[in-house]
């Protein structure tokens, strides 16, 4: 026992313990729910067969059914578009912001607290702001666009086919802003004033110390914002009960509700899970793209 205590004592066997806790709380929390969703995904899976030691083994078959499903196309075209329209208009909004909460005047620092209220809100939270400000009949922002005489008579954000899909994207851009702003903040802080100063003395002006300095050398920082951009946009849920419930017709669903919607709504959990994993291996290859881009960062 002594021995043992020594070993602790001496800072190794102390970090070898820490380590060894971590990783034991992602194999128990992360690591064995994630490869019974994997099973499960090729296994026959339903309300009678879900509780069951043994399931029947069906292969690929799942994967199959899963893609030759009538929304499946609907809802993966929903998923591209969601996640595209989102992480641009956080990436850009974000940047924009973060280039002009760079510059120095009275209350920057305040304005730019404000806008992180928005990224520690949960997602049902700000999905039922959303919810009030696109409504149809008594939205704040049907009665702002028909004051500013954009529009006659009220659009139902919501239940209109052709807007649906497109008020979740606005909520998501809303959510993610502040995220996207704080770290295009910090990568543009990284940058020598030295640079935009010699620049400036041999006459370039804003665009072009725009192009030359601040987009190279923010490279690795906008890599690794778009990667976490993309995992979070793709693990994405609260907004969408809060708002459509990936409706009408399916018109604003994407590929995380659906899965919800097939194992918890029509208790096909086999049909679900398989939907998961795919997700999960998008979600992976972000996080393979994050990790090289923050690898790249700090060699940088």
């Amino acid at each position: 026992m002594s021995r043992f205590f020594s070993w602790l004592r001496d800072g190794v066997g102390f970090d070898i313990l820490l380590v060894g806790a971590a990783l034991l709380f992602l194999l128990a929390l992360a690591g064995a729910p994630l490869v019974y969703n994997v099973l499960m995904s090729f296994q026959q899976v339903d309300m009678f067969t879900l509780g069951a030691l043994f399931r029947p083994f069906v292969g690929f078959d799942n994967y199959v059914a899963v893609v030759q499903q009538p929304e499946f196309w609907l809802v993966t075209r929903n998923t591209l578009v969601f996640v595209f329209g989102s992480m641009t208009g956080q990436f850009v909004l974000g940047f924009a912001l973060a280039l002009f909460f760079a510059q120095n005047f009275p209350g920057a620092s305040t304005i730019r607290g404000l806008f992180l209220v928005s990224w520690v809100m949960p997602g049902l939270v700000v999905g039922g702001i959303w919810s009030f400000i696109l409504a149809g009949d008594y939205g704040v922002l049907n009665v702002i666009l028909k004051a500013l005489g954009i529009i006659d008579a009220n659009v139902f954000w919501k239940s209109d086919p052709n807007f649906s899909i497109w008020a979740v994207i606005i909520a998501n851009i809303w959510l993610g802003l502040a995220f996207n702003m704080l770290l295009l903040s910090v990568g543009l802080a990284a940058i020598s004033r030295d640079l935009y100063e010699a620049a400036e003395l041999d006459g370039a002006n804003a665009l072009q110390r725009f192009w030359t300095i601040t987009l190279p050398m923010m490279r690795p920082t906008i890599g690794a914002v778009l990667s976490l951009g993309l995992i979070g946009t793709l693990q994405q849920f609260d907004l969408f009960p809060a708002l459509t419930e990936g409706g009408p017709a399916n018109t604003s669903n994407v590929a995380g509700y659906w899965s919800w919607q097939l194992s918890f709504q029509l208790y096909d959990f086999a049909k679900g899970a398989t939907v998961s994993v795919m997700m999960f291996l998008l979600v992976l290859f972000a996080s393979v793209v994050y990790v090289r881009s923050t690898r790249h960062e700090v060699r940088g």
